[in-house]
């Protein structure tokens, strides 16, 4: 690679800290500004990071000492802050979603590609053991031709834990919204891109009750759908049925499955990097655990930076803006057929991202340092 990239971190919340986790120490990469609206907050991690300035916001995305500007600040900020790096000339990776809008998330690609920059976004838990094994055994044939796929996401409410569960109610919120990027993601690379949706939704209640912290008792208002269920029909023929929801108390369905003419496929949480692969043969007797075959072994958040920033030309990063985009456009037309009561063909498509050949957590860690908490 050369001299170290130069990031700079804006958003010092919570999941900034298995980031630096990743990336602080990483001989690849140097973490030379970090902002925050927290001033405080941001003088802090700059603290504990070597080499590190404490900036405003602005001043990150002017800094010439910044390369690629890692987002992690809320969603609805997530477009305002991709564009004015991008529009600086520098190249951002965000948490998902890219933006909350399609339109948005259109802006920051079109003024990335005018500026000759590129644009990441997450989930990166896709690259990690868990779906890449998966995705190696249904391109080697294991369970032979994909015909359909199921994805199951239900919880009782995030109202129950989160002391500020607000904005999960709130437009732009939603299990679709909240989760759907690691489950779309993830059939995407097992199945390919979607061409178009069915969608269909309900509210269980209008009120819910926070369950923790010092608002415990109170009531907040839902806006939104809180159960999403759909079709996907993917490009190559397969059809996913979606499910995600914040109404029910538990599930015993597999996070994924996919099912072929010769077997299925039981897939982990795509929330996480790692977890069983199983297989169900035609005609076997049982499931079987399959060894991991492919990704990057104990992944942790930051590797899709990683995979970002040392993309060579000779493939596009895995966890691209397209991908990201077409995800989000994915998401937005299952809530808008179930509105209209109809079937939407969607406007975007996204090539499968490069498989991940099974990389050891030492080789691509490189003997990262944990980041100062």
């Amino acid at each position: 690679m050369g001299d170290a990239h130069r990031i700079g971190v804006v958003g010092l919340g919570v999941i900034s800290r298995a980031y630096l986790d990743t990336l602080a120490g990483h001989p690849g990469v140097r973490v030379t500004a970090v902002a925050d609206l927290d001033a405080g907050r941001s003088a802090s991690v700059a603290a504990g990071l070597p080499g590190a300035r404490a900036l405003t916001v602005e001043e990150l995305l002017s800094s010439p000492d910044v390369d690629t500007v890692l987002n992690l600040t809320i969603p609805a900020a997530h477009a305002g802050i991709a564009l004015g790096a991008v529009t600086r000339g520098k190249h951002v990776y965000g948490e998902k979603p890219l933006a909350t809008t399609v339109d948005d998330a259109r802006a920051v690609l079109s003024a990335a590609a005018a500026a000759g920059v590129g644009v990441g976004c997450a989930p990166d838990t896709v690259l990690g053991t868990g779906i890449q094994t998966a995705r190696a055994a249904v391109e080697a044939g294991t369970i032979g031709r994909p015909q359909f796929a199921t994805a199951v996401m239900v919880t009782p409410g995030h109202e129950r834990w989160h002391p500020q569960p607000d904005f999960y109610y709130a437009p732009g919120g939603g299990p679709l919204l909240d989760m759907g990027p690691y489950y779309l993601a993830s059939l995407v690379h097992l199945l390919g891109p979607v061409r178009s949706v069915t969608g269909a939704s309900s509210r269980l209640r209008t009120e819910r009750v926070i369950g923790s912290g010092p608002r415990a008792g109170e009531r907040i208002p839902v806006e939104v759908d809180s159960h999403v269920s759909g079709v996907l029909e993917h490009a190559g023929g397969a059809l996913t049925t979606i499910t995600t929801s914040f109404d029910g108390a538990a599930t015993t369905a597999a996070p994924i499955e996919v099912h072929g003419d010769a077997g299925t496929l039981s897939v982990p949480d795509p929330n996480h990097f790692d977890g069983e692969v199983r297989l169900f043969a035609l005609g076997g007797t049982g499931w079987r655990t399959l060894p991991p075959s492919a990704g990057y072994a104990e992944g942790a958040r930051g590797v899709g930076l990683l995979d970002f920033v040392t993309a060579d030309g000779l493939r596009a990063p895995r966890a691209s803006g397209d991908l990201a985009l077409h995800v989000l456009e994915a998401m937005t037309a299952l809530l808008r057929s179930s509105a209209e009561g109809r079937r939407i063909e969607l406007t975007t498509t996204a090539p499968r991202p490069a498989a991940v050949p099974l990389t050891p957590a030492g080789r691509w860690r490189a003997r990262a340092r944990p980041a100062p908490r």
